[in-house]
């Protein structure tokens, strides 16, 4: 299951002998972790056990199981923790194979795993008696979910408009997304607001760096020039320099030009780039506004300013000049 399903499900149905929390979003990993210990987990110094998977090899995995054999002496579980536990399927069969074939009812084991492991690796997921959590990064529309969720269960109504425009601004970062849902919760809570909107988002919430860039890149297809400018100045009080920001724009548009010339669905795009598939699903987006000629071009614009820059042949203020000149001057917009 997603995440974001989780907690209705151990709400339905209670606690389950082996947990499988896999992916590389920390964010949904810990809060699992903190919800089963909230709930059925009373007295960690007595009922709770730790492992590094990485020290689980041949015989040693016998103590992992042991442990979640162990009786509980206060909590609801025996809770055993194991992070990064990737046996193989030799020494599934050898030695944990009875545990996940009949775990005991008073024992919770939770496996945490950033990734699946390597080939020959047990897969865990499909083993009896296990409960997968998908904690890989989510997809636009799943973060959108959760939002939404979450507002609802403070009593607060929020659309998918608002929902998107919350996560964009966020770059969809969970971690910074959940602390800008509290402080959005918190503020509409305490104004008697049971609906977050688009103006309360825009008060509170402010844009990511890389989320900037996307709209700096916007202004420039559409060759606006004041909205440029107007964001340069705002980028300019958060801590962005000349030099700083023409060393985000040569990368974000390297990217883009890379993205163009790929051919295939956006799952294509990312495993021949080596970026995760919402991000190419983007970049294919932000591309398609330009011409594959005027991508190279703009790349080349402030790519030539950082290289004067870094040949002391310009000063920041100067290269930066010169780009903004080549680029609204120059044939980058979509034809």
């Amino acid at each position: 299951m997603k995440y974001v399903d989780f907690k209705k499900f151990t709400d339905e149905n209670g606690a389950q002998p082996i947990y499988l929390f896999e992916g590389e979003e920390g964010y949904f990993r810990e809060k699992g972790e903190e919800l089963l210990k909230a709930r059925f987990l009373q007295e960690a110094s007595l009922d709770y056990a730790s492992f590094d998977g990485s020290d689980l090899k041949g015989e040693k995995m016998k103590a992992l199981a042991d442990a979640v054999y162990c009786f509980p002496f206060i909590s609801q579980k025996r809770f055993v923790r194991v992070t990064e536990f990737y046996p193989t399927e030799k020494e599934f069969e050898a030695y944990l194979k009875p545990l996940f074939d009949d775990p005991p009812q008073s024992g919770l084991l939770l496996i945490i795993n950033t990734g699946k492991g390597k080939t020959g690796t047990a897969a865990l997921a499909k083993k009896p008696n296990v409960t997968h959590v998908d904690c890989a990064r989510s997809d636009e529309e799943t973060i959108k979910r959760w939002i939404s969720i979450t507002c609802k269960r403070a009593g607060i109504y929020a659309d998918g408009i608002t929902c998107g425009k919350l996560a964009a601004y966020c770059v969809n970062d969970m971690s910074r997304i959940s602390k800008e849902t509290e402080k959005l919760i918190a503020y509409c809570t305490a104004q008697g607001e049971t609906k977050l909107t688009d103006a309360i988002v825009d008060g509170l919430v402010y844009p990511d760096s890389d989320y900037k860039i996307y709209e700096l890149a916007n202004a420039l297809a559409r060759k606006n020039y004041s909205e440029y400018m107007k964001i340069v100045r705002d980028l300019s009080t958060r801590g962005f320099n000349e030099a700083a920001l023409l060393s985000a724009l040569v990368s974000y548009f390297k990217g883009l030009y890379e993205t163009s010339l790929c051919k295939g669905s956006d799952k294509d795009v990312a495993a021949t780039l080596g970026i995760k598939e919402y991000a190419a699903k983007k970049n294919r987006e932000q591309a398609a506004k330009f011409t594959k000629e005027g991508l190279l071009n703009t790349y080349q614009a402030v790519y030539d300013a950082v290289s004067g820059i870094k040949g002391g042949m310009l000063t920041p203020a100067g290269a930066f000049k010169m780009a903004t000149m080549r680029l609204f001057f120059g044939e980058t917009q979509k034809k």
